[in-house]
């Protein structure tokens, strides 16, 4: 079957500045920082709120830090869990596991106990760095039981000086220490001046185990290469016309794959800084992007909605921030409109998922996406330069689909992942012959421009942060109340999606029980952004024949 990529000619609807083939990245993500650190040691490496650390100061304490997870036995191909909101540290860190050729497992720091327990049992990690004030609430106990394990804390005021006026942003605004944890910047300060042997990975090594549901829960880990971040990197330079004068806002989650790509990896590329602040606050950010004369982000929608709704908006002076990109929801053309009439500069749209790592499709810079006359949907833009995509049948995947039908999106270049971390019932299932099944339905139109229509499966979308909806389902299950629940994503003006349970109440349960309280009762035991918004109690769950959930039914109910 020949690809849309081999086959049709609306490639040539590239700019000339976009080759359709970029050279295949022969460096790991190390290289990228340590040529950067290199030519440039003097330049702006990390913004962090208003403090400045160049790429000489990171490099440093990486190093240090290499040299302490060295004495630690941390060896080729281990890996490393690491908890942290966007500050400094999670940075380090992954330089210093990468430094040991080892694996950074990034993890939600909203994540429950219970959800931890999961991800260090799936991948195996007996070193875990974190942030100090996640530590003692969350992380302690889903360690438990855990005697060989090392843990590295740290606090987000570490690296801020004091006092410091960003304590408010933080829950806990002091520094914590705690007996059986090691601590991030006492070990940095110990092993400064001790040598250490770098291990040089490849860059087909593995870099990262990013955590996805992909088109089937419960999550898996993608085996992202350290090739596969640079390669997406270098599309990202290219299609959005990035150079050494840009500035990054680190607004995604390093522990998410834009953060990751879209962030860290191309301002290692480029030698150029990341601006980051922990967590979001739309005052910060704006802030922020006037301070550092921002140009450029991948955000979720949901950002640049905060941004329009903050009432004193037009105080900022947001004139630089001209390439600002959104993945990971939907995105209104409403929308689009109003950030072009409050800012002077317009959304870019992309799409991308965890195994693609980040960019599958891109509109370039310059170039406005069409909208679908039929859905009102905004296009999420042109393949990516040296992948292939295909349309197919939804009942029949060796079935190519015509441009303008709906059908499955499948992708293969260089930034699509191998597989999961030891599961290869859950590779084979996805990957085949390197083309990865993505379970969203999308179109072409008769120039290439892609839109997704639909998703293939359940998986619901909020705020870019994907949710398997038997994860919320088998939370509601634990309510002795509830006897069904089914759970769907719901259109959200700003999430995107929210989250919607369907739930019918037990026959025998002895007592009523309302809405909220089932909300009160998930959201105790999941992260913040799984947990369902509205719960509608009802008789019975609407089934097929075979006794399945009539999902679709339940959506537009």
């Amino acid at each position: 079957m020949g690809s849309y990529y081999e086959k049709k000619s609306w490639l040539k609807t590239y700019p000339e500045w976009l080759p359709k083939e970029i050279y295949l990245p022969g460096q790991s993500l190390l290289d990228e920082f340590l040529n950067a650190a290199k030519s440039r040691p003097a330049s702006p490496c990390i913004h962090y709120f208003d403090h400045t650390f160049n790429y000489n100061d990171i490099k440093k304490m990486a190093v240090a830090l290499a040299a302490a997870l060295s004495d630690m036995g941390t060896a080729e191909g281990d890996r490393v869990v690491v908890v942290m909101q966007n500050i400094p540290q999670a940075v380090i860190a992954s330089l210093a596991i990468w430094m040991r050729n080892a694996v950074v497992v990034p993890l939600n720091p909203m994540y429950t106990a219970d959800e931890l327990t999961y991800y260090l049992d799936d991948c195996g990690a007996r070193l875990l760095i974190c942030q100090d004030d996640l530590y003692e609430d969350r992380i302690s106990k889903a360690v438990a039981g855990r005697p060989d394990m090392i843990f590295i804390t740290t606090s987000p005021l570490d690296l801020l000086g004091a006092p410091s006026t960003q304590q408010e942003q933080f829950l806990h605004p002091t520094k914590r220490s705690f007996t059986e944890t090691r601590d991030f910047m006492s070990l940095v300060n110990t092993y400064s001046d001790r040598d250490t042997s770098i291990v040089y990975p490849s860059a087909d090594a593995l870099a990262y185990l990013v955590y996805t549901s992909g088109t089937t829960g419960p999550a898996k880990g993608a085996m992202i290469r350290h090739d596969n971040v640079v390669h997406n990197a270098i599309v990202y330079r290219e299609a959005c016309r990035l150079n050494r004068d840009d500035i990054v806002l680190g607004v995604a989650p390093l522990f998410h794959i834009t953060g990751i790509v879209a962030h860290q990896a191309i301002a290692f590329h480029l030698g150029i800084p990341m601006v980051l602040f922990a967590r979001f606050d739309v005052r910060e950010a704006l802030r922020l992007v006037e301070r550092y004369r921002v140009t450029f982000t991948v955000a979720a929608i949901t950002v640049y909605i905060a941004m329009l709704n903050f009432p004193q908006l037009q105080d900022f002076d947001l004139s630089s921030f001209s390439k600002a990109y959104s993945g990971g929801a939907p995105v209104s053309p409403t929308t689009v409109k109003k950030f072009i009439d409050a800012m002077g500069h317009t959304i870019y749209n992309v799409y991308g998922l965890t195994e693609s790592c980040s960019p599958a499709t891109i509109t370039p810079l310059g170039k406005e996406g069409p909208v679908d006359e039929k859905s009102g949907a905004l296009s999420v833009g042109l393949i990516i330069p040296g992948h292939e995509a295909w349309i197919v049948d939804l009942d029949n995947p060796n079935i190519e689909v015509p441009p303008g039908a709906e059908g499955e999106l499948v992708l293969r270049g260089p930034g699509i992942i191998d597989g999961y971390w030891e599961k290869p019932d859950e590779t084979a299932n996805a990957i085949k012959d390197g083309r990865f099944f993505t379970g969203d339905v999308a179109k072409f139109d008769e120039h290439g421009w892609c839109f997704i229509v639909d998703r293939k499966k359940d998986l619901i979308n909020v705020s870019g942060y994907k949710v398997w909806p038997r994860d919320v389902e088998d939370v509601l299950y634990r309510h002795p109340a509830v006897s069904e629940a089914a759970v769907v994503g719901f259109p959200d003006e700003y999430r995107g999606e929210t989250v919607k349970a369907f739930v019918s109440i037990s026959k025998d349960y002895q007592g009523g029980v309302t809405s909220e309280e089932l909300i009160a009762f998930c959201k105790e035991r999941m992260a913040a952004y799984k947990y369902p918004r509205i719960v509608e109690i009802i008789e019975e769950i609407p089934k097929t024949a075979t006794g399945k959930f009539l999902r679709r039914q339940l959506r537009e109910s």
